[in-house]
């Protein structure tokens, strides 16, 4: 099953700096707007410790972690639902992604320049929210006016949906994003066809400095995160990715220093992880252990048919056991 994260905010918040951390993938990250016009794409590894410990148990030929992908998507600007700036690849781009990283700038710095000359998390935040709900109305207005001739006729099934879709088009000209609106929990084929960009699932990610302690930008979004029951994480992207430079054991050197006990980017894939309601299990023997991903609350057969699909059609029965015994 494939993950992938898009990675969006204003020019210039640490988006691609992020990017880089997580791939190491050196992509450049300059000083003005809309150094990213392309979307960089990178595969990463999700960090499972039980892997690993499964793996020096069995002792493999190959260990296979899960993966995630992230894109950089160019920085939004003010006025890109109606094509400002990079407005129509932007959105074109965060539509095929299944979940967002929002990155915000959280941190005073007057060599690094705004787009708006004033640091202010929330305006950031709601410039780039506003965007993205413009484009979902204008969706879902054209798809409810094609609709409209079809319920017309009497179709039950298209009255049906041309007023779920008034109902949501009601809510987001109220300011209400898809995945704060009453249709959330709504997995629909036909609203999964819409691609609703606010629909997706949402990580706001804080870039902060190398000390956030007393840091008074990240509590405004941690207080508007948490009044719209969304996650916050706060990460100096800037060491992140010296981080990723670093081999395995100046790595550790330099988190012992910094007192922490893991890069802050494993958090930021696992709650990307999280985020989407995945989890993760495990095939082990002598050529592989393996980590395959699966939807929470998927049925064993469902599990079998990512291994391969002829195991789900076929599936008779599954041994198991939990990975505390195993």
């Amino acid at each position: 099953m494939s993950l992938k994260c898009g990675i969006v905010g204003l020019p210039n918040v640490g988006k691609s700096t992020l990017f880089n951390a997580l791939t190491a993938a050196g992509i450049e990250a300059q000083n003005f707007p809309f150094c990213t016009i392309e979307p960089n794409q990178g595969i990463v590894l999700v960090p499972d410790e039980r892997l690993d410990n499964i793996s020096r148990i069995v002792q493999p030929e190959a260990t296979i972690p899960t993966t995630t992908e992230f894109v950089d998507i160019a920085g939004l600007v003010k006025g890109a639902s109606e094509g400002e700036g990079l407005g129509n690849q932007f959105l074109s781009h965060i539509r095929e992604t299944q979940a967002i990283i929002h990155v915000v700038r959280c941190f005073e710095n007057p060599d690094i320049t705004h787009v708006h000359d004033a640091i202010d998390p929330i305006t950031d935040l709601e410039v780039v929210e506003t965007e993205l709900l413009l484009a979902d109305l204008e969706t879902v207005n054209k798809a409810r006016i094609k609709l409209e001739r079809v319920a017309k006729s009497g179709d039950k099934d298209a009255v049906r949906q041309f007023e779920r879709l008034q109902g949501l088009e009601d809510q987001l000209n109220q300011g209400t994003l898809g995945r704060e609106s009453s249709y959330a929990e709504d997995n629909d084929t036909y609203f999964k066809d819409l691609q609703l960009i606010t629909m997706k699932p949402c990580l706001y990610v804080a870039n902060v400095e190398e000390n956030s302690e007393g840091n008074e930008l990240l509590k405004q979004l941690q207080d508007y995160a948490e009044s719209k029951g969304a996650k916050v994480l706060a990460l100096c992207n800037q060491i992140e990715a010296e981080l990723a430079e670093l081999d395995s054991d100046e790595a550790k050197e330099f988190l012992e220093q910094l007192d922490m006990k893991e890069p802050g980017l494993n958090k930021l894939i696992r709650a990307s992880y999280e985020m989407l309601k995945l989890q993760t299990f495990f095939t082990a023997g002598p050529k592989e252990v393996r980590a395959w991903t699966v939807t929470k609350g998927s049925s064993a057969p469902q599990a079998a048919g990512e291994i391969h699909t002829d195991f789900e059609k076929g599936f008779i029965r599954a041994e198991t056991i939990s990975y505390q015994d195993f």
